[in-house]
């Protein structure tokens, strides 16, 4: 089974951004939008929340934190304490750099992570829509027509008035 999708193509990233906004204000709802570059303000006109990444971020962080300054611990005074030159054998200013850089180490590694997955860009993945010139010099604004109250004239004519220089439907994998 295969899904469609109407696409309007954009040259600019403010025809895309203005596009989005309207179609909006209008009562619809873009389902996605495709760029080669991250555009401000596109996820304010596409009334998208907030990314809950970087609560991801720091709970990586924190636990590479934690996970650091306690494994330090445990293993010079729990598992294998030493007497050396009568310092106390839990000396936590002699821990800090071991745990920031774990500490940032595991908070990049895990944002990476849960980018792609979030993202289903898993190995050997491939885009369900293929869209001509998207990731070179356009800026695309895809809408589902499956909506009940989408109208194929009135959304192309919106785009069009944002400055799309074309308009049509799209086949690919659901």
């Amino acid at each position: 089974m295969s899904a469609r999708l109407f696409v309007a193509s954009f040259e600019s990233e403010e025809g895309l951004v203005e596009a989005a906004a309207a179609a909006r204000k209008a009562g619809f709802p873009a389902h996605d939008a495709f760029t080669p570059y991250a555009v401000h303000g596109l996820d304010e006109a596409l009334g998208l929340p907030r990314s809950r990444l970087t609560l991801v971020c720091f709970g990586c962080g924190l636990f590479g934190l934690l996970a650091a300054f306690l494994f330090q611990w445990w293993t010079s005074s729990v598992d294998w304490p030493l007497n050396v030159g009568g310092k106390p054998p839990a000396s936590n200013p002699a821990f800090i750099l071991v745990t920031f850089e774990a500490m940032v180490l595991l908070a990049g590694v895990g944002t990476v992570a849960a980018f792609f997955v979030r993202a289903r860009l898993y190995p050997g993945s491939r885009p369900a829509f293929s869209i001509e010139r998207v990731t070179d010099d356009r800026f695309a604004l895809a809408f589902l027509p499956t909506d009940g109250g989408f109208d194929e004239a009135r959304v192309r004519a919106l785009c069009e008035s944002s400055g799309a220089v074309s308009t049509g439907f799209v086949e690919g994998a659901p």
